[in-house]
């Protein structure tokens, strides 16, 4: 009910953003990309494997298809994501959770970009693997392992990083830490997503928290997912966005 559209944003930064990343038509749909989500959606192979996420240690027991129902961001967002590569012209995009690899491919379009994926979980790995292979992409980096390993392992190599993507561990603490460990590659334009921010009671905490960093200038609820800018130019400005 709080959501407004570009009618009531008065911001030149928020109208653009709505009227160039949001609301325009010139959605790129990746028919590859789609093909292999059916596939998936298809597929009733049986994997199981331990939760390194929300539910960490448990025991997985679990079919492709529900993974690709359940856990596999939605076209219509996938595509904002690349609009907003595209309009904010990033070239290093890392991801917090690969899961089976269709969200990469939007977010790897642009051959002028290298998406760094972290997927903790073997299997479901390995299954991303085949999609970046069979959609012969060179530009992604699949780094598997957990991610409270591998995360600080690729932070300390220093390379500056222009768009995030964090959908992985869907609690509090968890996504907070991932958020101050990019922020330290992270540069004035550099635009950070938090998926399902309304999941749970403990991310939307997250997000609550994540919107009063001092170093967080703006930000945009799209209540699947939150954009959030270090611009200062933004001058401290939180919007619920329809979309």
């Amino acid at each position: 009910l709080r959501c407004v559209d570009k009618h009531s944003l008065h911001s030149p930064f928020f109208y653009d953003f709505y009227t160039k990343v949001i609301e325009s038509n010139t959605k790129e749909v990746i028919q590859l990309a789609e093909t292999l989500r059916q596939k998936l959606l298809d597929n009733q192979q049986i994997i199981s494997f331990t939760d390194m996420g929300m539910y960490k240690g448990k025991k997985v027991v679990t079919s492709v298809q529900h993974i690709a129902k359940k856990s596999v961001s939605h076209k219509k967002f996938s595509e904002i994501y690349l609009k907003a590569i595209q309009y904010f012209n990033a070239k290093q995009i890392v991801e917090l959770g690969t899961s089976l690899g269709i969200n990469s491919l939007y977010l790897s379009y642009e051959n002028k970009t290298t998406l760094h994926t972290f997927e903790g979980v073997a299997e479901i790995a390995g299954i991303a693997r085949d999609t970046f292979s069979f959609a012969e992409k060179t530009n992604i980096n699949l780094i598997e392992g957990d991610i409270q390993f591998t995360l600080p392992q690729f932070v300390q190599k220093g390379k500056k990083v222009d768009f995030v993507f964090i959908d992985a561990n869907h609690q509090k603490e968890p996504c907070l830490r991932y958020f101050e460990q990019l922020l330290s590659i992270s540069h004035s334009k550099t635009v950070f997503v938090l998926d399902d921010i309304h999941h749970n009671p403990s991310m939307k905490e997250a997000w609550e928290t994540i919107k009063r960093h001092p170093l967080v200038y703006g930000s945009a609820d799209l209540y699947r997912c939150g954009f959030v800018f270090l611009d200062s130019s933004i001058n401290r400005q939180h919007w619920q966005l329809e979309v």
